[in-house]
């Protein structure tokens, strides 16, 4: 039973957290922030994250996973309130600051807690639980703020989505025997250097991976609405195709398994980079709703098994004890990524914003290719005697 009410909690906090992305850029803008700024924005959500995750990752190995969902809800509260409270571009700095800080620690902690329920026959099954609850809130929570601003305007919107998100606490604090005390114990006097992780060769591909894929998923949330206020969208028609990119995640991860026994782990990577890049090559190309539905819904069908499957994949390959920290190491090279790659891109949208799909959809073909060759050596040592 503890796994559908952690998948609950990750829900509710999803749906602030992205939610939070549509209505951070979309408020930027309104106050007249160009791409670079919206860039800024985006990588802010990835500060602390960069510099803490693998610390979250430890606290959550050493002291359980409930206090750190419990702080890193009420950090997100807090950053989501804040504009609320306060207009301006100030707030606007902190808000994903604040959601940045909270997000880590609630984020390694879940899916830690997601790991350490039943044993290692129940992960899969467990994660793509997880994966799909995940869908749902990436369907709910752009859409809310797409909805929620056009209904009600911004301020508004953010007191929302911190009332989501501050049902996390209560939540936990109500039922707190649902949620796993703690992940896999370890050793205290085992040396614990955190590069040491990148020594394992299958772990290190799995975290390179999953930092590609991320910045894909991520630039298309940000961007998208710059891209969809250029052509005359509206918010509610800019969250609608945000959602429909979470429509397909959910049908892909419906399959997740199937696929994944069909075609190994790391063969689903390599297609889904490469359908994510056909796609963002596509985008500028496009300026119709039902076209930009059925652009979103592709990318979706790519690259929405592929973060659920790098988690499964760190935690699987961690070594014993250390799975908290080694899914810290995961989002520290996927926050790497979230600073840097949305401050180029940024830049590069100072040009126009077809450059930015056009240069991200290289990015995703280099990643390709690397992961190809991954997969060809894989084949080569399976059919080797």
């Amino acid at each position: 039973m503890s796994v559908y009410f952690v998948v609950l909690l990750s829900v509710l906090s999803s749906i602030g957290h992205r939610g939070s992305k549509v209505l951070v850029s979309l408020s930027a803008l309104d106050a007249g922030a160009n791409a670079f700024t919206v860039g800024i924005l985006a990588a802010l959500y990835a500060v602390f994250p960069l510099l803490l995750a693998v610390y979250a990752g430890r606290i959550s190995d050493r002291m359980g996973v409930r206090y750190p969902i419990l702080f890193g809800s009420v950090g997100i509260t807090a950053g989501l309130v804040l504009p609320g409270l306060h207009d301006g571009l100030v707030t606007l700095f902190l808000c994903p600051t604040l959601i940045g800080l909270g997000h880590i620690f609630f984020h390694v902690s879940i899916h830690n807690a997601v790991g350490s329920i039943g044993g290692a026959a129940d992960r899969t099954k467990n994660f793509s639980t997880f994966a799909l609850g995940a869908s749902v809130a990436t369907f709910i929570g752009p859409s809310l703020a797409g909805f929620s601003i056009d209904a009600m305007g911004f301020r508004p919107t953010y007191f929302a989505l911190a009332a989501i998100s501050l049902s996390v606490v209560l939540l936990a604090l109500a039922f707190p025997n649902l949620v796993p005390p703690r992940g896999e114990q370890h050793d205290g006097k085992q040396a614990r250097r955190a590069l040491d992780l990148l020594k394992e060769a299958p772990l290190r591909r799995t975290l390179i991976m999953s930092g590609v894929t991320l910045t894909g998923i991520e630039l298309f949330s940000f961007y998208l609405p710059v891209y969809g206020q250029s052509i005359g969208l509206s918010a509610t028609r800019i969250g609608l195709v945000l959602s429909s990119y979470a429509a397909a995640a959910f049908v892909v991860r419906l399959l997740m398994q199937e696929l994944a026994r069909r075609f190994t782990e790391t063969g689903v990577l390599t297609g889904s980079l490469f359908i994510a890049t056909a796609t963002y090559a596509l985008f500028p190309f496009l300026s119709g709703v039902p076209m930009l539905v059925f652009a979103a819904f592709l990318l979706g069908l790519g690259l929405g098994s592929a973060q659920p499957l790098t988690i499964m994949l760190t935690y699987h390959q961690a070594p014993k004890g250390r799975s908290g920290e080694a899914l810290g190491m995961r989002l520290t090279v996927n926050k790497i990524t979230q600073i840097s790659i949305p401050l180029v891109f940024g830049g590069i949208g100072l040009f126009g914003l077809n450059p930015v799909f056009w240069a991200n959809a290289a990015f995703l073909l280099a990643g390709g290719i690397v992961s190809l060759k991954g997969l060809r050596k894989f084949s080569r040592d399976r059919a080797a005697p």
